[in-house]
């Protein structure tokens, strides 16, 4: 009896300890998910500092409003993944978790694309609640109609584009052509019948959003182990993006004066015109 008593005892102590090295285990060493338990040391970069520039050097500028269409196959890591997990958030998400955390400050649309107004992150999302009052009928005796109150909340999902200010000059003691974005403006595509229309909804004051940029991560499609940040897409100039508008005197855009292929004509030729006033440069 006493063998047995011991036996017992032996076991339910071996049993404890082993359940206790289980939950320490546990705690103490959760699995990493990947090669390197820090994501290979990148959640710490900063940006690439912008070269000096003096006012005096800056020969020739042209400002031009771009557009980031993410449903493009090349824009694409701008709008996934849908949900975040791990480190990876997609372009919006990023944005709107700066604004909540107040890392970044967002400014109110105006006709200039100006940064006048700053807003706060409960005001963003408040202007995309909306409430529509509408009346149905009962399917069912006396089929009587009863109204009833739809609310649409703020779905990030529908931010399929991204505006981009950005200043194009010619350094001329560094003898390039170079360019700075100056804002970003995440746009919402919402319906109305048929057809889609643009709704921006706020600006972002870039050079201010690039500490947070830099540390967020974005897929490589050619390579897991080359790591990239949203601020090195833009940096890199790794999209494709269309011109709705250049600087000009009477302040409009593109469409206000062409329109189907017009404009797409409009907006390639403002484009090669970038690059041909810079070949013309060093023509003898």
């Amino acid at each position: 009896m006493k063998k047995l008593s011991i036996i017992l005892t032996l076991t339910f102590l071996i049993i404890g300890a082993t359940n206790n090295d289980t939950q320490a285990q546990i705690l103490d060493e959760p699995p990493v998910d990947g090669l390197f338990e820090d994501g290979g040391g990148f959640i710490n970069t900063k940006p690439v500092p912008y070269p000096p520039l003096r006012k005096a050097d800056v020969m020739w500028e042209r400002r031009i409003w771009r557009v980031i269409d993410m449903r493009q196959k090349m824009n694409q890591p701008f709008y996934y993944p849908v949900e975040p997990h791990n480190n990876w958030r997609s372009f919006i998400r990023v944005l709107l978790d700066a604004l909540k955390e107040g890392s970044i400050t967002a400014y109110d649309i105006s006709p200039t694309d100006e940064f006048l107004v700053p807003l706060t992150y409960q005001e963003i999302i408040n202007r995309q609640v909306d409430t529509m009052h509408k009346t149905f009928k009962r399917p069912y005796p006396p089929y009587d109609e009863f109204d009833s109150v739809i609310y649409t909340v703020f779905d990030a999902t529908k931010v399929m584009r991204v505006r981009i200010k950005e200043d194009w000059y010619f350094d001329k003691q560094r003898s390039q052509m170079l360019v700075r974005i100056i804002g970003i403006c995440p746009v919402m595509m919402k319906e109305l019948g048929n057809e889609e229309f643009p709704e921006p909804l706020f600006w972002i004051y870039f050079p201010e959003s690039r500490p947070i940029l830099s540390k967020a991560l974005v897929y490589n499609r050619h390579n897991d182990a080359m790591r990239l940040s949203y601020d090195d897409m833009f940096w890199k100039r790794m999209f494709n993006s269309f011109i709705y508008k250049e600087s000009n005197v009477f302040d409009r855009k593109i469409a206000e004066y062409a329109s189907g292929l017009d404009a797409l004509y409009e907006s390639e030729r403002i484009k090669d015109e970038l690059f041909r006033f810079e070949h013309e440069l060093w023509e003898f």
